[in-house]
């Protein structure tokens, strides 16, 4: 077909030019853009499979190489607005497919392949192995929530399936180590990428199963291709994880990248560091809530606090505790009372005595005869002698009651429990009630019936055990 298109371009060619061998000659920019306008409409849409050579980034963004095969090259060029479609830039040795058209640069006679669409030779085959084993694993149920595993709330060892030397580690460490204390991070180093590291990363999550080296374990790398990428894509790492009994968390590569160890795993990390921060969140949580509540705590004790405080300054201004001797006025004053009753009493009784001896005395005075006064005397006498013992009984009983009272006031009174060996204790001019209101070094006054004992307190019991009643 291009030999077809060739043979009849170069026959419109000699008709468009009327050119006749041997006769009259053409320019080079007539005959180039004959050229031009037979070759570019014949190759408008052609697809291009080869290597790229001498690549070259311009300042403007667009990409000049060449592809080549064994036995040829054709120069390309892949301009900016296509280029920013790119999954990534190519480099030197890769293999491509290329679509785009042919076109001839006058200026330098040359024809070159404006390509509009690039694609690396291998990345469709690599997508097609990997949708066809996603399906197959996801058929298995490998994908399951019910696999699933929750991660520990506190893990004390973490361990990290990735590469030694590269910034995954760094990264992971640099979150943790920022974060918190107390945890022990192992590193089994492997490949990520290239021949033997799906192997080498899947014995490195069995072994940390079978001598339960870790609570948990981070299994990734860096952001890159597909075929980068491509270890974690192998059923072997995919079968590792999924018979993991330590969960798994997966960080490979960027956010947009997914790979099967991502489905797989008990948690997808979008990235290294992000995985980090998903092993510590629940400790980072659990600290943030203790300090809340230790804020709630310390608020309480606080008002808790006042409220006592409140309540004690009102027990101490009550009147019997910033007065006590007002407890004792009362009682002297009903002492008085009761002794002015006593007296009133005994002072009646005794007038109305007086006024009956003094009405006898009349009624003997009107009744002179002696025999009446002798017999009346004799009358009277027992009831004169009656009544005088009942007045003197009633006297007797009225001041043995006066003293029985005033002995036991006597008795309460403050001045005589103090001769009995009792003291009323003084600090600060209040009286002390309780141990409680005392502390160490300080000064306090005992009041006896005879002075005052200043001391300074060394030692405050509150075990009533060790008291002496």
């Amino acid at each position: 077909m291009l030999i077809l298109a060739t043979s009849l371009g170069v026959l419109i060619f000699y008709t468009q030019y009327n050119i006749i061998l041997g006769m009259q000659p053409v320019t080079v920019s007539e005959l180039t853009s004959a050229i031009k306008s037979l070759l570019e409409p014949a190759f408008k849409s052609i697809v291009v499979k080869g290597e790229i050579s001498n690549f070259k980034l311009q300042a403007s963004g667009h990409l000049y190489f060449s592809l080549k095969d064994s036995g040829a090259q054709i120069s390309s060029v892949l301009f900016r607005g296509n280029a920013s479609q790119l999954a990534r830039m190519p480099k030197e040795g890769d293999q491509v497919i290329a679509t785009g058209e042919l076109s001839l640069y006058a200026p330098r006679g040359n024809y070159q392949l404006v390509i509009r669409e690039l694609q690396f030779f291998g990345v469709g085959e690599l997508l097609l192995k990997l949708h066809q084993l996603k399906e197959s694993l996801a058929a298995r149920g490998w994908f399951d929530s019910v696999h699933k595993k929750p991660l520990p709330k506190l893990p004390k060892r973490i361990g990290v399936v990735t590469s030694p030397t590269g910034a995954v580690i760094a990264d992971i460490l640099n979150v943790l180590t920022r974060r918190f204390k107390g945890f022990q991070v192992i590193l089994n180093p492997v490949k990520v990428q290239g021949e033997g590291a799906a192997e080498e990363i899947a014995t490195a999550i069995a072994d940390f199963n079978r001598y339960e080296l870790a609570d948990v374990l981070i299994v990734g790398r860096g952001g890159g291709s597909i075929e980068d990428l491509w270890a974690f894509n192998e059923e072997c790492v995919a079968k590792a994880i999924f018979e993991s009994k330590i969960p798994v968390i997966s960080a490979v590569g960027h956010e947009t990248d997914f790979t099967i160890a991502d489905w797989v795993a008990d948690i997808r990390a979008p990235t290294p560091s992000a995985a980090a921060e998903i092993v510590i969140a629940e400790k980072a949580g659990l600290l943030k809530f203790l300090t809340q509540v230790q804020a709630l705590v310390e608020q309480r004790i606080v008002q808790q606090t006042i409220a006592a405080r409140q309540k004690l300054h009102m027990v101490l201004r009550h009147p019997l505790i910033e007065n006590p001797q007002k407890m004792l006025q009362q009682h002297a004053q009903q002492i008085d009372s009761i002794r002015e009753d006593l007296d009133f009493c005994i002072r009646t009784q005794l007038k109305q005595k007086e006024a009956m001896l003094s009405s006898f005395a009349k009624q003997l005075a009107l009744l002179n005869p002696s025999q009446q006064i002798v017999q009346w005397k004799q009358q009277l006498a027992p009831y004169q002698e009656r009544l005088h013992k009942n007045i003197l009984d009633q006297i007797r009983q009225r001041r043995d009651k006066l003293a029985r009272v005033e002995h036991h006031l006597r008795s309460i009174h403050p001045k005589n429990l103090m001769r009995k060996g009792y003291s009323i204790l003084f600090c600060n001019q209040e009286i002390v009630s309780s141990v409680a209101t005392i502390n160490e070094k300080q000064t306090v006054y005992a009041h006896l019936t005879d002075g005052i004992i200043r001391a300074t307190v060394e030692q405050v019991e509150h075990d009533t055990r060790n008291a002496l009643f």
